[in-house]
This record gives structure tokens, C-alpha cells and sequence, in this order.
């Protein structure tokens, strides 16, 4: 539809609904009675009416006049009525899950509007894989917008991508169906280092910016761990209103506030941010119109079992913030950062994206979601039938690389002891910590200490390079085997951990055979996997309830086969890759120092 077409829709619409509103003889489509209306606008809470007419909002508070013969009336007693919520920063890759699976868990939690970032599959495919997302994006009911990357891989020279990303595939990716700016700009991530050690990145990035944000489009920030003058220089290079989703701490939430920064409280599955953040509103009083709440990453199995916005609102009131200003925080606060004008609020004209609540307030139970004004799910249950996408051959095959052997993941000797540089694995965090541990060897080569639960752990280059990094980790627990996964952020090469180079091989090698995903084996047999064939990062061979089930039952396993204690075991492996967030991470290239925007030994001397 041509721009003069859609004003002319426009027109109509906004017409029928004056209509509706000033002719005694018409009345609404639909009409909510007798509910506690959440008005994020004013921070009030008051019975009134919804009135609905067609996908709109007609108007808010004594509808009784808007109901004829024909109206549909919803009784909302004892129950609050809200806007839709807003996630402002997700990855579909995470949950393993195509959009509209994801969309099938998420809808009936009261999920109206996603703003996704595929770097993921941008990492492992480029423009191909991003558009194919894009694509699916733009034919859910949900509102559902895409960020494309300004950069791939986020560290040049430290990591190796399946398609280097730049300024100059910017444009042609802006103008996919449903992308609506560039997503996270991790490569300015630790511009200190980017600053000194690579700065075409801070060009281009630049480059990048200016041009979404002269096409109307807005630019996502990554600041971890950034302050003063290199906080500043974040900022500027993704122009104004750049947001953060890596705050971890009370003093960064403040000064980023201060900087005008749009905080994204991050509170996914292994990401738990939001209660450290959160303390600069409910301890130092700041203004919360631009402290907004985001998952980052779910599984989809915390979706189906605690819900979506609904339960990161939730724990946001549990942590002391005002039940009001958490449920701002999920929607007119994203819209008016995101400039979704028609979304967030519930008002005359505005899109009736209305969530329901029964119970308690701070409970967050939603139990009834409007979607364009159709009721769209009930009783967490979804009523409306989604559109089927099939994904391109052209996504399938990712995996470009031949079997590996045991002896490509060992570090080798010639000292009966060593000093190993060891990652240390924090939960629910993307931080990790750095440990100098002492090692033993054998014929040769450098033994994990089982005992002090100090493992093996590997990354496996996938995208037609040889390239294999090897190290130690603390922080699994494991006492047996290994387990293997294509979904190793950014770049998605093969991440592996173990108690014996022999099984982690073999996990690898069945991660290759299956063109991506998750495998666990034990004595040398395999002993659960899930095939992710789109980009190695997620299915479209499985429902979100069947993925649902088959993730725990890998989870068990990898806790009562191999004894691991860390929970959700693969999306905490999957991070231990990340360059971009501190401190010391594992790629293809090796043992990463975050902080430094280096590659650096193992084992030291």
C-alpha cells in the first residue's frame, strides 16, 4: 500500500470512529465494563469502561452510552485493565524458537509487542538469515519490529563470523519488512580498547548510526561497565536516545539515567540484572520515564512456566518499585523511547493491545489479552490461529566444517605443572570472572581438575574456518561428560565443556552431523540432542510446547548424567563467548580478555 493509500485509510478510519462517538444511533464493536483501568499515562488506577471499536480505542471511562444490541460486553469485575505489554529487546535465537512459536508462548502473557534483534542469525548468515526473520516478523499479529547489526562480528580480529557485517549492508537491511532501526552496537562495546586498537569499528559504527537515524530509525546502544568521558563516547556514536541493556550495577543505572541513556533493566533466564538496577529509582529517587524493563534472553520453558512481561513486571514490584510505575516500565515508556505512538497506553485512538490482570495487582496473573481489538488469548491460552513461514534451504546448511578429533581440543606441555588462566563462570550473569589455577599434565598434555571443578572448555570454529580456542572454566560442577551447542554468542561457532577432551569430540562432531544444535554425551555415547537446522540457532521442526519439553528433559540430564549444577546449563555455556562483555571469554581465537581487546595465553610462562 503506497503512502497516499494509507492516509486515505487512515482518514476513514479515524472518521468511523467520530461517528461511533457523536451519532446517539451507533455504538461500540466492544466494550470492557466494570474494570480497575491502569492509566500508565496519569500513574492512576480507577474504575472505568474500554470501549472498542474495530482494532481502536474509542474512548476510556463511562461507556454505558456505547452500548447497543449488538455491543460486546466483557464483565472485568475485580480485574485491572492495562496496555499490552512491551519486551523492547529480545532475540527469538535464545529461545530457540521461530517468531511465531515464540509468539505462540508469549501472546497469552499479555505480550503485545516485541522489538527482536537478530545479530544471531546476522552472525551466522548475514543478510540472508536476517531478512528470512524479518520476513516471518511481518506476518504476526503481534507487533513485532526487528534491529539489524551494525557490525558483525562485534570483535573483528578476536572471533570469526559466518558473514562480516558493515555500514555498507546497513541500507539494504533497513529497508527489510518490519525493521525498524539498528540493533545493540556491541563492537563500541569497550571503546577504550576498540578506540586504541581497532578504530575503523568506531567509523563505521558512525556511519552506521547516522544513516538509521536519518532514515528515521533508532539505534541501539551496549555500554557495559561503561562511566565518564568512554560512557559519552558510547553515546555519541549512537547518536541521541541510545539505550543500554548491560547495566549491572546501582552506580552505572545512575549515571546512565543521568546521561539520558534509556536503561533497559535486563531480567532474562541467566541475565538478572533488573534488582541492582532498579535500586536508582526505589533508592535514589530518579526519574523512571526512561528505566524500562527487557528479557535480553528466555527460554522458552520460564516463558511457558512464569509467563513473559508479565512475570519480569512482576519481580520488578517484588524488588520495591511501585506496582504502577513497573507496569510503566513495560509499556509507555518503551513505546515513547521507541516512538510506537500507537502502542503503550490506553487512550481514544490508540490500538486496543489491552492485557487483563485477575488477582492482586503485584500477582501480575493475566487473563485476558487484547490484540488490534480482538481477543486474542484467554486464560493463557491463545484464540487466534498464526500464519505459517517456512523458512528457506538456504538457512539450513550453517555448519561448514568436517569431524574434529580429541586431540584438536588439548593443550599440550612440556611441565608436569602448569599455570592455567581459567574462565569463571558467574550465573545469571553475562560477566564472567578470571582465575589463575594451578594444573597437572599428563604425557603431554593439560588434565581438568575434576575435583576443583575446573573443565575443559573449547570453541570450535563452524563457518569453513579451522580455528579451534581451548581453556579452562570454573562453575559447572560437572562430574561426567560433556555437552556441545552451535548457540555461542555472537558469533555461534561450536562451544563445548567437559570433563574429558574424548566426549567433548564426540559432542561436537554430533552438533556438525545435525547441521547445528545441542548434544550431551557420556562415556562416549550421546545421550540427548536437539537439532537446530535454522542457522544452528533454532527449529522450526517443533512446536514451542514440544521444544518446551525437550529442553528439560535435556537439562535434567545434564544435571542427573553428568552432574552439572548450574542451572539452564547451555544458555550460561552459550555466553561464555560473548567478547563484549567482561571479563574473560572463549572463541575460535582463544582466550579472550574482554576488558583488554585481546587474545591471551592459557597457560602462562
Amino acid at each position: 500500500m503506497n503512502k497516499l493509500a494509507e492516509n486515505l485509510k487512515l482518514v476513514s478510519e479515524r472518521q468511523h470512529l467520530v461517528d461511533v462517538l457523536m451519532d446517539k444511533n451507533r455504538y461500540a464493536q466492544k466494550v470492557l465494563t466494570n474494570g480497575q483501568v491502569v492509566n500508565v499515562i496519569s500513574g492512576e488506577i480507577y474504575k472505568a469502561d474500554v470501549a472498542i471499536e474495530g482494532k481502536y480505542i474509542l474512548m476510556v471511562g463511562d461507556c454505558s452510552g456505547l452500548i447497543g444490541d449488538k455491543t460486546e460486553v466483557y464483565d472485568m469485575t475485580g480485574k485491572y485493565i492495562m496496555p499490552g505489554f512491551i519486551d523492547c529487546h529480545m532475540h527469538f535465537e535464545s529461545a530457540m524458537l521461530t517468531v511465531t512459536e515464540f509468539s505462540r508462548l508469549s501472546i497469552p502473557t499479555g505480550t503485545t509487542c516485541l522489538i527482536s534483534d537478530p545479530h544471531e542469525i546476522g552472525n551466522v548468515l548475514g543478510p540472508v538469515g536476517i531478512k528470512a526473520m524479518a520476513e516471518e516478523a511481518a506476518l504476526m499479529p503481534q507487533h513485532v519490529f526487528c534491529r539489524v547489526p551494525a557490525l558483525t562480528p562485534d570483535s573483528p580480529g578476536l572471533e570469526t563470523a559466518g558473514y562480516d557485517v558493515t555500514s555498507r549492508d546497513v541500507p539494504e537491511m533497513l529497508d527489510y519488512p518490519s525493521v525498524s532501526g539498528v540493533g545493540e552496537t556491541q563492537g563500541v562495546s569497550a571503546i577504550r580498547f576498540v578506540y586504541e586498537h581497532n578504530y575503523p569499528v568506531i567509523r563505521d559504527t558512525i556511519v552506521s548510526s547516522v544513516y538509521a537515524r536519518a532514515s528515521g530509525k533508532e539505534v541501539d546502544g551496549n555500554a557495559p561497565e561503561l562511566f565518564g568521558n568512554e560512557l559519552a563516547a558510547h553515546i555519541i556514536c549512537g547518536g541521541t536516545d541510545v539505550s543500554c541493556h548491560e547495566t549491572t550495577t546501582k552506580d552505572e543505572a545512575v549515571e546512565k539515567l543521568r546521561y539520558g541513556v534509556y536503561m533497559l533493566m535486563r531480567e532474562g533466564s541467566t541475565q538478572r540484572n533488573m534488582p541492582e538496577c532498579i535500586r536508582a529509582i526505589t533508592e535514589e529517587g530518579l526519574d523512571s520515564r526512561r528505566a524500562i524493563l527487557a528479557t535480553d534472553d528466555m527460554l522458552a520453558g520460564d516463558i511457558a512456566e512464569k509467563g513473559h512481561m508479565n512475570d519480569i513486571i512482576r519481580r520488578t514490584i517484588k524488588e520495591g518499585a511501585d506496582p504502577i510505575q513497573a507496569i510503566q516500565m513495560a509499556t509507555i515508556n518503551p513505546a515513547t523511547w521507541l516512538g510506537l505512538s500507537e502502542l503503550g497506553v490506553l487512550a481514544p485512538g490508540k490500538l486496543a493491545d489491552i492485557a487483563v490482570v485477575e488477582g492482586k495487582l503485584e500477582d501480575m496473573n493475566v487473563s485476558d489479552v487484547f490484540l488490534g481489538g480482538e481477543l486474542a488469548a484467554q486464560d493463557r491460552k491463545l484464540l487466534l490461529d498464526l500464519p505459517e513461514y517456512q523458512y528457506p534451504d538456504t538457512v539450513k546448511h550453517s555448519v561448514k566444517r568436517s569431524h574434529i578429533t580429541p586431540e584438536d581440543l588439548e593443550l599440550k606441555t612440556d611441565k608436569e605443572k602448569v599455570k592455567a588462566n581459567c574462565i569463571g563462570l558467574i550465573l545469571d550473569q553475562n560477566l564472567t570472572d578470571a582465575f589463575t589455577e594451578e594444573l597437572k599434565s599428563e604425557n603431554g598434555i593439560v588434565q581438568p581438575d575434576i575435583d576443583r571443578d575446573i573443565l575443559p572448555i573449547a570453541n570450535v570454529g563452524r563457518h569453513g574456518q579451522s580455528d579451534i580456542g581451548s581453556g579452562f572454566v570454573k562453575g559447572f560442577g560437572m562430574k561426567h561428560g560433556a555437552f556441545a551447542e552451535s548457540v555461542a554468542h555472537d558469533t555461534h561457532n561450536i562451544i563445548v565443556v567437559g570433563t574429558n577432551y574424548n566426549d567433548m569430540a564426540e559432542a561436537v562432531n554430533h552438533v556438525i552431523d545435525m547441521q547445528g544444535g545441542l548434544a550431551l554425551v557420556k562415556d562416549g555415547q550421546v545421550i540427548g540432542d536437539l537439532p537446530l537446522r535454522i542457522g544452528g540457532l533454532m527449529t522450526d521442526e517443533m512446536s514451542a510446547g514440544e521444544l518446551t519439553k525437550r529442553m528439560d528433559e535435556l537439562t535434567g540430564l545434564a544435571g542427573s548424567e553428568l552432574g552439572c549444577k548450574a542451572h539452564a546449563p547451555f544458555m550460561h555455556l552459550a555466553f561464555l563467548s560473548l567478547t563484549t562483555s567482561p571479563k574473560w571469554k572463549m572463541t575460535d581465537k582463544g582466550l579472550v580478555d574482554a576488558n583488554n581487546y585481546c587474545v591471551i595465553p592459557v597457560i602462562e610462562g
